[in-house]
């Protein structure tokens, strides 16, 4: 972990030098802002100001949807962009969703409570897979063992294969996404989260720290996803959100009114493991804090000062007797001791540049992508 008197500190945000590549201008501004104010912001509004770029995008979703079930398909969590997202698809924007949902054995009740009442209040079809525990617990615990900071990424990784799979078997060409530009114009680094989408990686750290086959566990690697997906499937990922006005605490606000839905204390927090990964773990063994990566976005988009966030983040995500508690749960949840977690907390810190990837590869298909204009990516 880095030495706190060490850490320099963007004037604008909260993005700070743990995240290793950051770069400051001679006003002590990060890339991240920089990027924001020249890249994402007038892309953002462009979207905004055009509301026929919208309105065309919901043409074709419910043009490709005549003559079947559902327009589109929307993968939800329980979480606020997807519940509200699955709200504006059904009321504002007359579609059609079919909701899927991803069951890895995290769920808070919270999640499970919030996918009820959107399912119920907006009368939608959901479909829920539930993903083999004994090789989900497997290649989380080999995740465990590897000494990574990307805990999250079996998690991460059944979540969107899960989804993509089943749109591909199914015949749908659109998904609905709740990523956003208002919450989400700051990205973690790649130190802090490395691509769930790397397959290469997945396989090799379960190769090496695994006991069981993945024989049921949905996997899907980048180039299937970006071609045969992309390209031979006709499957278009689309984010509606960045096309309308959008704040956090408005949206959560709406949702508690109409449905009774239920806020969590950070974002993520709708997954146990998540919570544990991201409030603890993280933090503790590694010293990055993701918050700062989200708190930095809200006050990009002026939906938290710079001052409140320096104070949220000077504090605990949470209090020590619910990590105590969280410590026990994800053990005995893990079929492990309190002991041996304990121990693969205190295992040499690595990365993913430690095993096997196609991070490179990555980063050249986004750049071949970017150029045919398949992708058009602003945030970094």
């Amino acid at each position: 972990m880095q030495n706190s008197k060490e850490i320099r500190v963007c004037t604008s945000c909260v993005m700070d030098t743990t995240d290793p590549n950051i770069t400051f201008n001679e006003k002590g501004v990060c890339n991240h802002c920089l990027n924001y104010f020249q890249n994402i912001k007038p892309e953002w509004e462009k979207k905004l100001n055009t509301p026929s770029l919208l309105q065309e995008m919901i043409r074709k979703m419910k043009h490709a949807g005549k003559g079947k079930d559902y327009d589109c398909i929307l993968g939800i969590s329980g979480g606020v962009d997807s519940s509200y997202l699955a709200y504006l698809a059904k009321e504002k924007f007359g579609l059609r969703p079919l909701l899927f949902h991803v069951d890895a054995g995290w769920n808070s009740q919270e999640a499970v409570n919030n996918i009820e009442k959107i399912v119920d209040g907006l009368k939608l079809d959901l479909i829920t897979e539930v993903v083999n525990w004994e090789e989900m617990k497997d290649l989380q615990l080999s995740f465990f063992k590897a000494g990574v900071p990307h805990l999250d990424t079996p998690q991460d990784h059944v979540f969107f294969a899960s989804l993509y799979n089943y749109c591909a078997k199914h015949g749908f060409h659109y998904i609905l996404n709740g990523g956003n530009y208002s919450t989400e114009c700051i990205r973690e680094p790649l130190e802090w989260h490395y691509h769930a989408s790397d397959l290469k990686q997945l396989k090799d750290i379960h190769r090496k720290f695994g006991k069981r086959k993945l024989k049921t566990f949905p996997l899907t690697g980048i180039f299937k996803y970006k071609v045969y997906y992309g390209i031979f499937k006709r499957l278009k990922v689309v984010q509606p959100l960045n096309y309308i006005p959008y704040t956090k605490e408005e949206a959560i606000r709406e949702l508690e009114t109409k449905f009774g839905w239920q806020r969590y204390s950070h974002k993520h927090y709708e997954s146990r493991f998540t919570k544990f990964y991201e409030g603890y773990w993280l933090p503790n063994k590694f010293g990055y804090d993701k918050r700062k990566a989200h708190y930095s976005s809200l006050i990009l988009t002026n939906q938290k000062t710079r001052e409140d966030a320096l104070k949220e983040i000077g504090q605990k995500p949470y209090d020590q007797l619910s990590i105590s508690k969280d410590f026990d749960y994800i053990a005995s949840k893990l079929d492990i001791t309190r002991e041996e977690l304990e121990r693969l907390e205190k295992l040499e810190n690595k990365s993913y540049r430690d095993y096997k990837s196609t991070s490179g590869l990555i980063s050249l298909g986004t750049k071949i992508f970017r150029m045919l204009g398949i992708e058009k990516r602003v945030i970094q």
